[in-house]
């Protein structure tokens, strides 16, 4: 009588592996995804930080001007100053986000990881005393 439950008991088991694989499949895609966005913005805040010490070599009075679609706009020294260190400020705290977020889907990643090796090593047991 055993016998006869244990190929339904692996099959069900089979789908749960199955199941928690995609699971484990998904949470990967989402580590990876952060580390594309996290990459951009690590590259955001060099390129702003670069910017913000070209313009601490200006003078007070030089001529800031600002893209904004096709027209080069005048802006003040001091206003460029603040907007960039506002950007740098934003995105910092976006990276920070970012890790927080990664912590999560690694934490998320090595649980499953261990509940997909338990249930595995489950499977093993019920298929030795077949």
């Amino acid at each position: 009588m055993a016998s006869s439950s244990t190929p339904a008991a692996v099959r069900e088991m089979q789908k749960d592996l199955e199941v928690q694989a995609n699971a484990l499949s998904k949470i990967q895609k989402d580590i990876s995804k952060n580390h594309q966005v996290r990459k951009q913005y690590t590259i955001q805040v060099g390129e702003n930080e670069l910017v913000l010490k070209e313009l601490e070599l200006l003078d007070d009075g030089a001529n800031v001007y600002k893209l904004i679609g096709p027209v080069l706009v005048k802006q003040d020294l001091a206003e460029a100053k603040a907007n960039v260190k506002k950007r740098i400020e934003y995105i910092s705290a976006e990276l920070k986000r970012m890790d927080r977020a990664l912590k999560d889907l690694e934490d998320k990643q090595n649980s499953k990881k261990e509940s997909i090796f338990k249930l595995q090593q489950r499977m093993q047991v019920v298929q030795a005393k077949a």
